[in-house]
């Protein structure tokens, strides 16, 4: 299963992203942002990834959760590329019948088997550059 979404410069270092259903993505890294950073949106993507899940086996074992968030920090590297050495996810759930055990069983399920941005950050991607050259504007 393949997905896409095209990426198209606004000018500075700012970046709107339309994925297949038409929804957008404003990516910024401008020196005056209107959007979150690339670095920000990957924290964004693995918090709602797990978020989702944690939520539906919760729901599953029929203890549902009356309020959830999650707090994300990514520590990153000194030198380029300057990728995430460490990312913590802090998960604050409160619901009826809701256990500390049961909320750290539903985020690890979601970590280790459920989560595909989790298993992407996890494993080896490839990564294909693809040009195509379009001349001059007109």
């Amino acid at each position: 299963m393949k997905k896409t979404m095209h990426i198209t410069w606004l000018g500075e270092q700012r970046y709107l992203g339309v994925a297949e259903s038409g929804h957008q993505l404003l990516i910024d890294n401008s020196a005056v942002k209107v959007g979150v950073s690339p670095m920000e949106a990957l924290l964004a993507a693995l918090a709602t990834c797990t978020a989702y899940d944690v939520v539906e086996v919760m729901n599953k074992r029929r203890t549902p959760l009356s309020s959830y968030r999650i707090e994300v920090e990514g520590e990153r590297a000194e030198s380029d590329p300057k990728r995430y050495t460490r990312i913590t996810l802090r998960h604050l759930a409160a619901g009826p019948g809701v256990s500390e055990t049961q909320l750290l069983r539903a985020a690890q399920l979601s970590h280790e088997k459920y989560c595909s941005v989790a298993a992407s950050l996890n494993s080896e991607i490839v990564v294909e550059a693809v040009l195509e050259h379009q001349g001059q504007p007109a």
